[in-house]
């Protein structure tokens, strides 16, 4: 017999704020998070908007571990802090004993923003103005002067798990994944295939990320991804409606503590869900586009439920990845009903991304606690600025208003650019 996975600790740092229960019902409000972008000067851009993390300061959150870590990047800060409240959550700070060799670390985070930016704007702004020639070798030789080797080495994706190692002594299998918007759904799903087969007993996983910067808003523009309601941009996130004209950008982390069920019980903890399903898929299509007939998707999710051992009619609401671009909403849609067939009407589907925007590698792990919210509370967020429906998205998409629902089953997507789908179950927890 595989062994049982559950949840038993969980934190997150997001545009509505790092406070598990005020986020929470800050959603159950519809409460948006979107604001003019404030990290850097946007006004010149075609989205001038995002959904920031406000008022961080990581040493709140670590105290006297602060200065270990001083030097993380944006998107490893917000890991930590989110992974410091999952660790006291879980009770983990009060443990007298833990094998940390057996205790693991897999995320699934982006790559850190500003030190590439302080590479490539500090060293060619001074090219630029010292140099004023195409002399290349010069140019390089400034570059080298200029980097800063750590703050070079904090950019790396990986940096966020080593940190996390570190900052509880985790001497466990250390991963992370980077596979774009589904990174930390696939990290937690993968975490628990390791747990399920004896490798590990704990494992602190989920995801973070951070692309408010010049590139990541100019990439994504140029993709033709991104909201442009830069006159109403707290209503621009808008999942599933049929004006819908792009995502918006967001940033944060969400990170849970997965644990064998035995090893939890033993210790007493507190348990908040268990995983019973996963499914990874590729749409081996285009990079930037999913197959229109949601081939990916509809597998990922079909995968996870073989392997829960349930029926689509077994699952009682669906968090959908619903970015609030054209395509991505059409196509999950039309996955979702080649999936739960006549039942696709009956269960509650809904967006959170249309209030903090899409966190897009941390996305996943954020969307996941709040399927464990939504089955603790028996109530399910909704997607707001829905006003107008598309006859390609016809499904209950819980408009504007939270709804009270008989949650036990909860079913999270996240489909990544590459084309990458990945789908997570996670259930009340039942001895």
């Amino acid at each position: 017999m595989r062994r049982r996975v559950v949840i038993t600790g969980m934190g997150w740092v997001t545009p509505l704020g790092s406070d598990l229960d005020t986020v929470w019902q800050a959603m159950l409000k519809g409460t948006s998070a979107v604001r003019p972008t404030e990290l850097f000067d946007a006004a010149t851009f075609p989205t001038t908007f995002s959904a920031q993390v406000q008022n961080f300061d990581l040493e709140k959150f670590l105290g006297a571990d602060y200065d270990r870590h001083r030097n993380a990047s944006r998107n490893t800060r917000f890991a930590l802090a989110a992974a410091k409240l999952a660790w006291q959550n879980a009770g983990l700070d009060k443990l007298p004993a833990l094998d940390k060799t057996r205790t693991g670390v897999y995320l699934g985070c982006g790559e850190g923003p500003i030190d590439f930016e302080h590479f490539a704007i500090t060293a060619i702004g001074a090219w630029s103005i010292e140099k004023n020639d195409l002399d290349m070798p010069k140019w390089a030789d400034l570059a080298y002067q200029i980097l800063d080797p750590i703050r070079e080495l904090e950019q790396d994706p990986n940096m966020a798990s080593g940190h996390i190692a570190a900052l509880f002594g985790l001497e466990g299998p250390c991963f992370n994944t980077l596979t774009a918007c589904a990174a930390s759904t696939q990290a937690i799903g993968e975490a628990t295939c390791q747990i399920r087969r004896g490798d590990v007993d704990v494992i602190v996983s989920g995801g973070a990320h951070t692309m408010i910067h010049p590139l990541g808003v100019t990439g994504f523009n140029r993709l033709t991804a991104l909201s442009m309601r830069n006159d109403a941009c707290q209503s621009a996130s808008r999942p599933f409606d049929r004006t819908r004209d792009g995502f918006v950008l967001g940033e944060g982390a969400g990170i849970v503590i997965l644990e064998e069920l035995e090893h939890a019980t033993k210790r007493g903890a507190r348990i908040l869900a268990e995983v019973v399903g996963f499914g990874s898929t590729a749409d081996a299509f285009r990079i930037t586009d999913i197959h229109e007939d949601g081939r990916g998707g509809t597998a990922a999710m079909r995968t996870a439920l073989a392997d829960a051992g349930l029926q689509p009619q077994d699952v009682h609401y669906i968090n959908a990845h619903g970015t609030g671009t054209q395509e991505n909403d059409k196509i999950e849609t039309r996955a979702i009903h080649r999936v739960f067939g006549e039942h696709a009407k009956n269960v509650p589907v809904s967006s959170i991304k249309s209030m903090m925007g899409h966190l897009i590698a941390a996305a996943g792990a954020v969307e996941l606690i709040t399927c464990i919210l939504a089955i603790r509370d028996k109530i399910v967020p909704p997607t707001i600025n829905y006003s107008q429906p598309d006859p390609n998205c016809d499904l209950d998409y819980v408009p504007n208003v939270a709804r009270k629902a008989a949650v036990s089953v909860a079913l999270s997507n996240s489909f990544g650019f590459g084309g990458q789908n990945d789908t997570i179950i996670v259930k009340e927890f039942s001895a």
